[in-house]
């Protein structure tokens, strides 16, 4: 199990639009994780290795607004 208790969250860029509240933590070393702010308690989906480090991370609908 992956240590989350120093993430760093912040709101998905689109999650104002639509509704939905994705929020995305990427400040530990080798991992990503992206949970639901609403329910923060309900843990989180861990991303690690390769699907971090593409150049396609971090997706435009994970960027902070501008």
């Amino acid at each position: 199990m992956t240590d989350l208790s120093q993430a760093v969250w912040r709101k998905a860029r689109r999650s104002h639009q639509n509704g939905g509240c994705v929020e995305v933590a990427a400040n530990l070393p080798g991992v990503i994780a992206v949970r639901d702010s609403k329910r923060p308690e309900g843990g989180a989906h861990v991303m690690r290795g390769r699907a971090v480090t593409t150049q396609a991370w971090p997706p435009k609908w994970a960027e902070a607004p501008s």
